[in-house]
C-alpha cells in the first residue's frame, strides 16, 4: 500500500513538472505572438499612410482628369443665366467640403499610424477639452450658414415664377411612358386649358379643351427649338409615372408628377452653334462622332442639346431622350412661322370639333396674310395681267348670291384697293361645265357684278372695276372629278393697271 502511495506522489510531481513546463511553453508563445502583434500594427500603420496618399492623389488626379467632361468646367460651363450661380454655389461648396475631406483624411489615417501600439505607452484620456469643442462646432457652424444663406439667395432667384407683363415663351412639357410631349402657344402666347378626362391617344394625346379657344393655335413640335436670351417657362407634368425633366447643360432639373403640375424657369445663354464651337478646341471634341465613319462629323460637330428623365420611369426609360436646339431670335421667329396647330391638322371640322362650320379668328387672319402676300407678288411683276384667285368668295348653288361667309375675304380686297388707290382690276367669274353653256355664261356674269357690286358698297370706286363673266370657257382644272369641277367654279381678280 505504501509503495503505492508513493508511486501516485511521483507520478503527481512528475505531472506538475510536465504542466509546468508547458506553462513556461506557453509563456514564451505568448511573448512571441505579443512581439508580432506589434510588428503586424507597424505594418499597417504605415501602408496606410501610403494608402492615403495614394488616395488623396488618385482624387485630386481624377477630378482634375474628368473636370472637362462629368464635373461641368471647361467647355460645360452652364448654357442658362441661372446655371452660372448654380455652378458658383457648387464651387464655393466643394472648396470647403473639399479642405474638410482633405483635413479628415490625413487625420484619419495620420492618427492610425501616430498612435499604433508600442510597448510602454498608454493612452492618455481627458474627459473635456473646451477649445477643441469651439473649434469644431464653431467653424462648421460659420461655414454652414454661410453656405444655406448663398444657397438660399440661388433659390429664390432660379425658382422664382415670372412676375405679370414680364416678357418670357411658356412651353409645356408632358412626361409618359417613354417619351415627352412639348406644347407650344400659337400666336395668342397663350397655353389651351386641359383635362384628363379627354385624353385619347388617337386625336387629343393630351386631353386638350378644344372647346378653349387658346388651344386652336397650341401645335406639338417633334423637337424642342427655343431663342437665346430669352426667358422660358416650362410648365412639367406627367400622364402616368413619375419622370423628371432635366437639362444637363441649363442645370434644369424637375420632377414631373402625375396630378401635380411643376414648372422651372430659365433663360439660355449660348445657341447650340456657340456651344459646339466652345467645344471644338478641346482634343476630345475632335475625334469622329461615329467610329464606323471615321471621315463623318467630329463629336463637336454632332453635338446637341439635349432632354433627358433624370427618374427610372420603366424599362425604355432610355429612349426619353429629346434633341433641343439653341438659335437666334431670327431663326426661332423663321421656326415658327413653320409650324401648324395640333388643333387645325388632326380636330378642325371633325365630329369632335366644337367649332365646325364656323370660320375661326386664325383662318381669318391666315386668309388675310395669303390674299396680302398674292396681291404684293402680283403688283411686283413686270407684266400687267396677274391674276389672283378669290378662294374664299362662295355662292349659293346655282346662284349668284354671295354667301355670308364671303365677306371677309372681299373685305380684304376692298382694304387692298383702298391701299393702292392708283390699281385697276377685273373681275372675272368662272363656271363649270355642268349644264347649259348660255346659263352657265349669264351666271358667271351675274358672280361677277354681284361681287364688283359688293366691293363698291365697301368704298371702292366703280370706276376702277370691270366685271366679266367667262363661262366654262377656262377651266384650270378637268370636269370629269368633282374636285375638279369645284375648282373651275371661282372668282378671279386680274390687275389691269397698276
Amino acid at each position: 500500500m505504501l509503495g503505492l502511495v508513493i508511486f501516485a506522489i511521483i507520478a503527481l510531481i512528475a505531472v506538475i513538472i510536465v504542466q509546468l513546463s508547458k506553462v513556461s511553453e506557453l509563456a514564451a508563445s505568448i511573448k512571441g505572438e505579443e512581439e508580432a502583434r506589434i510588428q503586424g500594427n507597424n505594418r499597417t500603420a504605415f501602408w496606410m499612410v501610403i494608402f492615403m496618399i495614394a488616395f488623396l492623389v488618385f482624387c485630386v488626379v481624377s477630378a482634375l482628369y474628368y473636370k472637362d467632361s462629368m464635373l461641368g468646367y471647361g467647355p460645360h460651363e452652364s448654357a442658362s443665366e441661372h446655371g452660372l450661380d448654380l455652378d458658383s454655389l457648387f464651387d464655393v461648396t466643394l472648396i470647403f467640403t473639399g479642405i474638410v475631406f482633405i483635413l479628415t483624411q490625413i487625420v484619419l489615417f495620420w492618427f492610425s499610424y501616430k498612435y499604433r501600439e508600442q510597448k510602454g505607452r498608454k493612452a492618455v484620456f481627458f474627459p473635456h477639452n473646451a477649445m477643441l469643442e469651439y473649434i469644431w462646432t464653431g467653424i462648421p457652424a460659420v461655414v454652414m450658414v454661410y453656405l444655406v444663406v448663398q444657397g438660399l439667395f440661388v433659390w429664390n432667384e432660379t425658382m422664382s415664377d415670372v412676375e405679370p407683363g414680364e416678357d418670357y415663351i411658356e412651353i409645356e412639357a408632358t412626361g409618359y411612358q417613354f417619351a415627352w410631349d412639348i406644347r407650344y402657344p400659337g400666336a395668342d402666347g397663350k397655353l389651351g386649358t386641359k383635362n384628363f378626362r379627354l385624353i385619347n391617344p388617337a386625336n387629343n394625346p393630351l386631353g386638350q379643351d378644344w372647346s378653349d379657344r387658346k388651344n386652336i393655335d397650341d401645335f406639338i413640335p417633334a423637337e424642342i427649338v427655343l431663342p437665346v436670351n430669352k426667358k422660358v417657362r416650362v410648365a412639367i407634368n406627367s400622364k402616368d409615372v413619375l419622370h423628371n425633366f432635366y437639362l444637363p447643360h441649363f442645370r434644369v432639373k424637375m420632377d414631373a408628377v402625375p396630378g401635380l403640375p411643376t414648372y422651372f424657369i430659365f433663360t439660355p445663354i449660348k445657341t447650340t452653334e456657340e456651344y459646339r464651337e466652345g467645344l471644338k478646341d478641346y482634343p476630345e471634341w475632335q475625334l469622329p462622332a461615329d467610329e464606323t465613319e471615321p471621315d463623318g462629323p467630329q463629336r463637336w460637330e454632332a453635338f446637341d442639346y439635349e432632354l433627358a428623365c433624370a427618374e427610372l420611369c420603366g424599362s425604355g426609360h432610355y429612349s426619353m431622350r429629346k434633341v433641343v436646339k439653341i438659335v437666334s431670335e431670327a431663326e426661332y421667329e423663321e421656326w415658327l412661322s413653320k409650324q401648324t396647330s395640333y388643333y387645325m391638322s388632326n380636330v378642325r371640322n371633325t365630329d369632335i370639333d366644337p367649332f365646325k362650320g364656323e370660320l375661326l379668328g386664325l383662318e381669318i387672319a391666315n386668309r388675310k396674310d395669303a390674299l396680302v402676300s398674292q396681291f404684293n407678288e402680283a403688283m411686283g411683276a413686270d407684266e400687267l395681267g396677274s391674276i389672283i384667285n378669290l378662294e374664299h368668295v362662295f355662292f349659293d348653288t346655282g346662284s349668284a348670291n354671295l354667301r355670308e361667309i364671303s365677306k371677309y375675304e372681299l373685305q380684304n380686297v376692298a382694304d387692298l384697293m383702298k391701299n393702292n388707290a392708283s390699281v385697276q382690276f377685273e373681275l372675272g367669274g368662272h363656271t363649270d361645265s355642268q349644264g347649259d353653256d348660255s346659263a352657265n355664261q349669264v351666271l358667271s356674269d351675274n358672280r361677277a357684278n354681284a361681287v364688283m357690286n359688293y366691293l363698291s358698297n365697301l368704298g371702292v370706286s366703280s370706276a376702277r372695276m370691270k366685271a366679266k363673266g367667262y363661262g366654262e370657257t377656262s377651266p384650270i382644272e378637268s370636269n370629269d372629278s368633282a374636285e375638279g369641277r369645284q375648282a373651275n367654279r371661282r372668282t378671279e381678280l386680274k390687275i389691269t393697271s397698276k
